[in-house]
């Protein structure tokens, strides 16, 4: 299996808290969240500190776990355990509504509690955290196997562009569509990555540029509307994606731009593939016409949100920085909506800004996903296998977990 070098593992359980990567201020700021409570995991996940189809399934099952271990251990009636932990379950299935696997990790934890409450409740506290910690394994395991999977439809000298992250940092570890380029590179079949970089949040010029470029992939940047000028050149061989829920017809709800994409490629003779554990699979779903888009804040729009860190040339700079975070964080009191916020970080001073761009008091659309029909998608690769038209089985047969197909359809 490739490795992948120097990229950190993503949500992890450390010292009876639940640990994550602070994405919403990378790559410029590289902070570590430790949430004691599972409403700290729901914050992080609704401020997009985490975030990624896989990623969001084992937060679910980390915070479920992170209740059990803190809240639930003042209960001792087994009944009331269970109701209550289905309560926050429910809560934290709800902090975003479109990546389904938000939702299948809490509906697990959910499972396994009734499943096993014939233990007691005792027993049964170590075990609901025995089975998040599983669920973290297994979305590597996952990752891994969809990696070899999509290596296998890419061909030597490759030029992939992918759309969003998609990568270790939206799983886990290892990632879904950059899971399946980390491999193909291990095997020498990368000749170089066009990274969109996906407004508005811009996940691919911070998030994905960052992975590729720690684990020595080639990659070069491009904005989003320049995507047609380089298909139109030849210079595309494959769009690689990943996916937020996939509807039981293959239709796939994935970051806004997607469907732009897959316009593209239909129309210069280029793949689309999908990457996607099959967990992300809602066969409850006819068509992606069903699917719940996420409208997101207006202010991603109409500005900018930059993080970065101070580091004072002069003596007087240290002082006046000292000066204003003396009582803690300090906020600058700026014109035209402008915000700015100080705070001391070891020997320097951090700043978190949102810089406007945008006129004031405009309407805004800020839908965070779109749905690219199944016509549009080539293949979807999953850890069971390759998916193909028709969807409605070859997905179904996916999900049904009785092992890796190479090809199913």
């Amino acid at each position: 299996m490739a490795e992948i070098a120097n990229i950190p593992p993503t949500i992890w359980w450390e010292d009876d808290a639940v640990r994550m990567i602070d994405q919403s201020r990378l790559p410029l700021v590289g902070d570590l969240l430790v949430c004691n409570t599972y409403e700290g995991v729901c914050t992080a996940i609704a401020g997009m500190a985490v975030r990624g189809a896989p990623a969001l399934g084992v937060a679910a099952a980390l915070a479920v776990a992170l209740w059990s271990e803190t809240e639930g251990t003042s209960i001792d009636d087994l009944r009331y355990y269970l109701d209550e932990l289905e309560v926050v379950a429910d809560e934290i299935a709800s902090t975003r509504p479109t990546a389904v696997n938000l939702k299948w990790g809490a509906e697990r934890m959910k499972r396994f509690a009734r499943d096993n409450a014939d233990v007691g409740l005792d027993a049964l506290r170590p075990l609901v955290l025995e089975e998040a910690l599983a669920v973290r394994a297994e979305d590597e395991t996952r990752n891994r196997a969809m990696g070899a999977h999509g290596a296998a439809l890419i061909e030597p000298g490759s030029r992939i562009l992918t759309h969003c992250n998609a990568g270790s940092l939206a799983t886990a570890y290892f990632g879904t569509a950059l899971g399946v380029i980390f491999t193909a590179h291990a095997e020498g079949k990368i000749a170089q990555v066009w990274v969109d970089e996906t407004r508005p949040v811009l996940q691919g010029a911070r998030l994905t540029a960052w992975e590729l470029r720690m684990a020595g992939v080639p990659f070069k940047l491009i904005c989003d509307n320049m995507a047609a000028s380089v298909m139109r050149r030849g210079l595309v061989d494959a769009v690689i994606v990943g996916a937020d829920r996939i509807a039981a017809n293959g239709d796939v709800a994935n970051k806004i731009g997607t469907y732009g994409l897959a316009v593209l490629c239909k129309e210069h003779g280029i793949p689309l593939y999908v990457a996607a554990p099959s967990s992300t699979v809602d066969l409850t779903l006819a068509t992606g016409d069903e699917i719940v888009i996420e409208e997101r804040d207006e202010r991603e729009v109409t500005g900018m949100t930059v993080s970065g860190v101070i580091e004072p040339r002069t003596s007087i700079e240290t002082k006046a920085l000292d000066a204003l975070t003396e009582a803690g964080p300090y906020s600058l009191g700026m014109t035209k909506g402008h915000q700015m916020e100080l705070s001391r970080k070891g020997g320097a001073y951090q700043f978190d800004a949102w810089m406007r761009v945008a006129p004031p008091n405009i309407e805004v659309y800020n839908p965070a996903f779109d749905v690219t029909p199944a016509e549009y998608v080539t293949a979807i690769i999953t850890e069971q296998g390759v998916a193909r038209a028709p969807y409605a089985s070859s997905l179904a047969e996916a999900c049904c977990g009785t092992g890796a197909i190479h090809e199913l359809g």
